[in-house]
């Protein structure tokens, strides 16, 4: 796809080091290791904007089976107020549709939102990011959460598919491992949470009971120790998670909407408690 002054391709992995640059020049953190990752993935579609033989966009889509995210629509600049912001959402959703997904997903900062909307975007429901510093590792570990072990990939894919309503095995089997993934196991032995954390640091956890999110997170805070901070995710119909939260010393770090096109997504946002980030889900 080409506007008047760039051409829209997909990104390969020798794009990634170049895109991840513009993205870090233009304010949007270090992007290097996920541009890596999404440029490996099958179930990604990662593009970027070309324009006078430098990268001057980018754009990421993730087909979660039925379910698409649309992400990482980064335009320079210099580049901006031209259409190349909607040009890139525009050639992720054709991609997606093309992959078979019925609903769409994204999550969209002010600036962004207007242009979404026109695309027939509509805002579900809003996310809530809290943090909190980490804490001393006193006492005895939670007994209940042990490292993640490959047979619980299917019990979390099944807790996965409940939360988001989407398959993200894929995801899943890519960044679990003993030393990046945990496993809340309940008395029965049934699989009640976990949290895996993708290499570039966002983490997605999942646990249907708000006890058992909390006691991952906190387990979290104390693996983090003093010195770091950590960060959680919720939305905005889980209140009574959030207000557990901010009770226990999280505080607001950010907030932004997220917004569906397509079929009606059956899930459960209440289990939500964390996002690998805003392109994979």
């Amino acid at each position: 796809m080409a506007t008047s002054t760039t051409t829209i391709r997909p990104m390969t992995p020798a794009d990634a080091d170049p895109a991840a640059a513009v993205v870090l020049a233009g304010g949007w953190g270090d992007r290097l290791l996920f541009f890596r990752f999404v440029t490996a993935a099958p179930a990604c579609r990662p593009l970027v904007a070309v324009g006078d033989g430098e990268i001057v966009g980018t754009a990421v889509g993730t087909a979660n089976g039925p379910v698409g995210w649309v992400g990482t629509i980064f335009v320079a600049p210099d580049r901006r107020g031209h259409g190349l912001g909607g040009a890139l959402t525009q050639a992720v959703v054709d991609g997606l549709d093309a992959a078979g997904c019925r609903t769409l997903v994204l999550v969209a900062t002010e600036q962004g939102r207007p242009m979404y909307e026109r695309m027939g975007f509509e805002i579900q429901t809003m996310y809530r990011t809290l943090e909190a510093p980490g804490l001393p590792s006193a006492g005895p570990p939670e007994d209940r959460i042990r490292p993640f072990r490959p047979p619980d990939l299917d019990g979390m894919s099944r807790l996965d598919r409940a939360a988001t309503g989407e398959d993200r095995r894929h995801l899943l089997a890519a960044f679990a491992t003993p030393e990046s993934a945990r496993c809340l196991v309940r008395p029965d032995g049934a699989l009640g949470g976990f949290v895996v954390r993708a290499p570039w640091g966002g983490g997605a956890t999942v646990a249907p009971d708000a006890d058992d999110a909390i006691a991952i997170l906190e387990a979290r805070r104390r693996a983090a120790g003093p010195e770091r901070r950590v960060r959680a995710g919720v939305l905005a119909e889980n209140e009574a998670g959030y207000r557990q939260l901010t009770d226990l010393g999280w505080t607001d770090a950010w907030s932004a909407p997220r917004l569906v096109r397509g079929d009606p997504l059956a899930w459960n946002p209440s289990a939500l408690w964390g996002q690998f980030n805003h392109a994979l889900g």
